[in-house]
């Protein structure tokens, strides 16, 4: 579950954006939406495999 505190002073939309970033991060609606539907096995290594490729076509930075 997703919570926040509150500070004393600090505006609603300031709590709300904090509790938005929380949740995104926290992979809950990932999570749902993986959980929704049915996806077999053979599309899902599909869908692995591809993007795998993507991640290695990607233009590598340098730190």
């Amino acid at each position: 579950m997703v919570g926040i505190q509150i500070g004393e002073n600090e505006s609603i939309d300031k709590a709300l954006r904090r509790f938005k970033k929380k949740y995104e991060r926290s992979g809950v609606l990932k999570e749902f939406k993986k959980r929704t539907f049915y996806v077999k096995p053979s599309v899902k290594k599909r869908m692995e495999k591809l993007k795998a490729i993507r991640r290695a076509q990607r233009p590598v930075e340098s730190v």
